[in-house]
């Protein structure tokens, strides 16, 4: 589109033809928000007509524009320097839309203007110099301007609003901006600024919002920021500054908001800065102070919440945090605090989150800790607390997170502890608890996870914990004794069962096999009999079992080794007999997994002895030959024999005119259906999807059978000579989950191949985004998580994506998502470390490319703030996606919900502001800079769920943590 608002200062006829050929029949107007400028049909124009039409204001003489207003309208095209011409037009505001190009240079000859908004846009060049005198509101945030800030921009002398946020400007902020004396608001925060924040800020006397934050600035907190008598927002958060905190920051007796956290700030929080009465936050965290928290900050009557943490901290919590009436929010997690918490905090607060992890913390749990009846979140693992869980937790109805592991609690879990309503992690393990938790009643209905690992429980083990949502129920090294209840088969959303390291007998139920979602089932160290069930074999995505140290007999079930998704087995201590299956996860397994059994095996590495009937003393001396080979060559062979060797790879072979071509099949449908004539007749112009750095995509389908496939060219075909790669395409091709496209199959020869995918039926993510509710994103958004929860979690060696980005997720019609993994999708052992050859988004992939499944995490949080907000780097034409972040972060901190959302959300489905606010605040979260502070993925998909899954009334605060 091309904005053309013409010269409107004669009549009201030449005001209606130029306003009627505004936007003309270029304009991209999705939303058809502008349709009455363009089928106005009155001619002669009225004098009040076109004052009517969509966005315009007309001054009182019904024959001038005063404001034309178009925010929000999705409509793209650049804007035309002749809408600076117009004579009488006061405010223009064409924020939150697709608007591009450079802002035109005439600007400045626009002298009636007052008010200019051309926020949230795709804007592009330098800011122009030489601006209106008279102009009130100057708001340019969120485009894509790039440069140094004008040097005189001080001569905007009237100037009350200045946003100049989230761009990608460069240089120092100019002294000249302390010229501009009536400026009470000044945001330059989320852009590449540098040097040291300059002194003369301190003569903005009519200040109150200064932002700063997200940038490169360095040095000290300049003393003169005290004199800003009427400020009540300072943000400096996430910048290079070092020193102390100025004492004169406590003269800003209006300050309410104070954030200073992601900085180098060292020495103790100057006293004066207890005397800030109205502050509402106060964020210090993740900074080197140090010293004590003093007992002044009862001095805070206002303060609602109050981060701290990860500092140098020491002594003792204040009491004084106890008399705090408004505070809600308190995390002093990660720094060298000792001594007890107060004993009355809690009972005349308002607390919803308290974090006080990780620090030395002794004596008891208060009391008083729910008194407000609104703590949703109770953290406080790894301190030295002692005695008992406090009773009046237990009608603590509001828990939802409660992480008490790592102390040294002792006693009971009381009485109605088990029967929370909300509570969806329960976390109490490595402590000293006791009791015989299965004569209790449970009734946890929103329960996902359950540890109680490492303590003293006894006594048989609870029936059922009251929730069908249960995922995760780690019950290992306690005292428990009698059988595993038959009931537990019931659990139909389990992945991962702990119950090692106790007293059970009896048989292994065979009910278990009934968890078909069930990934890792440790049963070791027990005193259980019988055979293994032969039903575990029908399991399909259990990856990791451990049947060792008990008294196990009879026979593996033949089967056993093939299931697929079977990576790690222990049997070993048993009194297991017969023959180790040559198959799957026992295909050398390490002989220490099989060791204590009466068994044999074909496969001399295992340690085992020979079976009756093997191979002959000829045969057997080539196999030892074979093993001392692969002992020379190390891995390279013993890779090449293991994907030989497998069962499941199946193995096509046929000439060409382009040579010997091999199609090897992970999945029995693509050796049914999919033939190699129909791989290498797909590989046509017509047929490709997308070219890109990884080489080109292509739809292929099958001719005899009908049936649609993808196909993905291998660059590099030598990169399959390396033996990490060989074994990553075996496991690739192993995986199997409902939100993981399938790797069906390799094609390749000598000089080419192609990895074949399993067709979806749907699109993109990045094609689709545009049209979806907000319902529909949090489906997909859920998906994605579950997969990347499978992949680092449910994997042993955990995989990560590689390259997750919004083109690699599929969506079929029911808004599943579908990952389709980069090849090679990057499996992780101690052994091996992971790197990606393209540019990967996370910052600490610096020039190693090595990636880590934090790195996922990351490129996971870039989605979510593309579905959020609509913004992704190709749209704002950026080089590298931290700066899609840092605006993220910007407009998340400072600016209204409706200014960062994307407008089709709102045209789409009811506005549902918690949930917006809390999915950001996890995005901003996985998008920290220090990968140790992302959460890991299972938590990831947790909060997702219990923010999107249910559709919960959630909290809209900011938290810092997710602990």
């Amino acid at each position: 589109m091309t904005i053309i608002l013409s010269s409107i200062c004669k009549s009201s006829r030449i005001a209606a033809d130029q306003l009627k050929g505004l936007l003309g029949a270029s304009i991209d107007d999705p939303l058809r928000s502008l349709s009455n400028w363009i089928n106005s049909s009155a001619s002669p124009y009225s004098s009040t007509s076109f004052c009517k039409w969509s966005g315009v204001t007309c001054d009182n003489s019904l024959s001038h524009v005063a404001k034309v207003k178009l925010s929000g309208k999705n409509m793209s095209g650049k804007i035309e320097g002749s809408i600076f011409q117009m004579g009488h037009i006061q405010e223009i505001d064409f924020s939150n839309n697709k608007l591009s190009g450079e802002i035109p240079h005439n600007v400045l000859s626009c002298h009636s203007l007052r008010h200019l908004n051309l926020s949230n846009n795709n804007l592009t060049g330098p800011i122009p110099s030489g601006l209106i005198a008279h102009l009130e509101t100057l708001d340019l945030s969120n485009n894509m301007l790039s440069g140094k800030i004008p040097e005189d921009i001080g001569l905007l002398f009237s100037l009350k609003v200045l946003d100049l946020g989230g761009n990608v400007l460069t240089g120092r902020i100019p002294e000249g901006i302390s010229n501009i004396s009536f400026l009470e608001v000044l945001t330059l925060a989320s852009n590449q600024l540098v040097g040291e924040i300059p002194r003369e800020l301190g003569q903005l006397k009519n200040l109150k919002w200064l932002y700063l934050g997200y940038n490169n600035l360095s040095g000290q907190i300049p003393s003169e920021i005290g004199d800003l008598s009427s400020l009540n927002h300072l943000d400096l958060v996430t910048n290079n500054l070092t020193g102390p905190i100025p004492s004169s920051l406590g003269n800003l007796s209006d300050l309410v908001y104070l954030f200073l956290y992601r900085n180098r700030l060292a020495g103790p929080i100057p006293r004066s800065m207890f005397g800030l009465q109205k502050l509402i936050s106060l964020d210090l965290s993740q900074n080197s102070l140090s010293s004590d928290i003093p007992e002044l900050i009862i001095h805070m009557h206002s303060l609602q919440i109050l981060h701290l943490f990860s500092n140098n901290f020491t002594g003792k919590i204040p009491n004084a945090l106890s008399s705090l009436p408004k505070l809600q929010v308190l995390q002093l997690w990660s720094n060298h605090l000792s001594g007890p918490i107060p004993e009355g905090l809690g009972k005349q607060n308002n607390l919803s989150v308290l974090d006080l992890s990780t620090n030395s913390l002794t004596g008891k749990i208060p009391d008083s800790i729910c008194g407000s009846g609104n703590l949703f979140k109770l953290i406080l693992f790894s301190n030295s607390l002692e005695g008992e869980i406090p009773k009046s937790l237990s009608s603590c109805k509001s828990l939802r997170r409660v992480r008490l592991q790592n102390n040294c609690l002792n006693g009971e879990l009381p009485p109605g502890f088990t029967r929370l309503p909300l509570v969806y992690f329960l976390d109490v393990s490595s402590n000293n608890l006791s009791g015989k938790i299965g004569e209790q009643r449970w009734d946890m209905p929103s329960l996902q996870m359950l540890n109680l690992a490492r303590n003293g429980f006894s006594g048989n083990l609870p029936e059922d914990f009251g929730s069908e949502t249960l995922e995760n129920l780690d019950l290992s090294e306690n005292g428990f004794s009698g059988t595993i209840p038959r009931s537990y088969g019931t659990i139909s959303e389990l992945m991962q069962l702990k119950l090692n390291n106790n007293k059970l007998f009896g048989n292994i139920p065979e009910e278990l096999s009934s968890c078909k979602k069930l990934v890792t089932l440790d049963l070791s160290s027990n005193q259980l009999s019988g055979p293994i069930p032969a039903s575990i074999s029908n399991m399909p995505v259990l990856g990791d079992l451990d049947l060792s140290e008990n008294g196990l007999s009879g026979k593996i079930p033949s089967n056993l080794g093939n299931v697929q998704s079977l990576v790690q087995v222990n049997i070993s201590h048993n009194r297991l007999r017969g023959s180790l299956p040559p198959t799957g996860a026992f295909l050398a397994i390490n002989p220490s997994a099989v060791v204590g059994n009466d068994l044999c095996s074909s496969d001399v590495a295992t340690g085992l002895p020979p079976c009756k009937g093997a191979k002959g003393s000829a045969q057997w001396f080539l196999v030892v030959c074979s093993l001392a080979a692969l002992m020379a060559a190390a891995l390279s062979a013993f890779a090449f024999v293991a994907i030989r060797r497998r069962r499941q790879l199946e193995t096509k072979r046929v000439e060409s005119k382009d040579g010997a071509w091999e199609m090897h099949c992970f999945d029995p449908e693509l050796s049914r259906s999919i033939t190699l004539d129909d791989v290498l007749n797909s590989a046509k112009e017509e047929n490709i999807i997308s070219r890109g750095k990884e080489g080109i995509s292509y739809q292929g389908r099958s001719i005899t059978k009908d049936m649609k496939f993808f196909m993905k060219e291998i660059n590099d075909i030598n990169m399959l000579d390396s033996p990490n790669v060989k074994i990553q395409v075996l496991e690739l091709g192993k995986l199997k989950h409902p939100n993981i496209v399938k790797l069906m199959g390799l094609c390749i020869s000598n000089k080419n191949g192609f990895f074949i995918y399993d067709h979806v039926d749907g699109k993109s993510l990045s094609e689709t985004l545009r049209g979806l509710s907000w319902e529909r994103r949090g489906k997909i958004a859920i998906g994605v998580a579950k997969a990347l929860r499978f992949l680092h979690r449910d994997c042993s060696p955990y995989i990560v994506g590689g390259d997750l980005r919004t083109e690699k997720i599929m969506v079929d019609k029911k808004d599943e998502a579908r990952m389709r993994l980069s090849f090679p999708g990057m499996l992780c052992t101690d052994k091996y470390k992971c790197f990606v050859s393209s540019v990967h988004v996370a910052p600490e992939t610096g020039e190693t490319k090595e990636i880590t499944e934090k790195s996922d995490i990351y490129a996971f949080g870039l989605i979510l703030i593309e579905m959020l907000t609509g913004k992704s780097p190709a749209d704002a034409e950026l080089g590298v996606h931290e700066s899609i972040v840092e605006w993220a972060r910007y407009c998340y901190s400072d600016c209204h919900l409706d200014t960062w959302t994307d407008p089709m959300i709102k045209g789409t489905t009811l506005h549902r502001p918690n949930e917006m606010v809390e999915t950001m605040n996890l995005a901003l979260q996985c998008t920290a800079s220090d990968p140790s502070a992302r959460p890991c993925a299972s938590d990831v998909y947790r909060t997702l769920a219990s923010v999107l899954g249910k559709r919960s009334c959630v909290s809209a605060l900011k938290f810092s943590s997710l602990a």
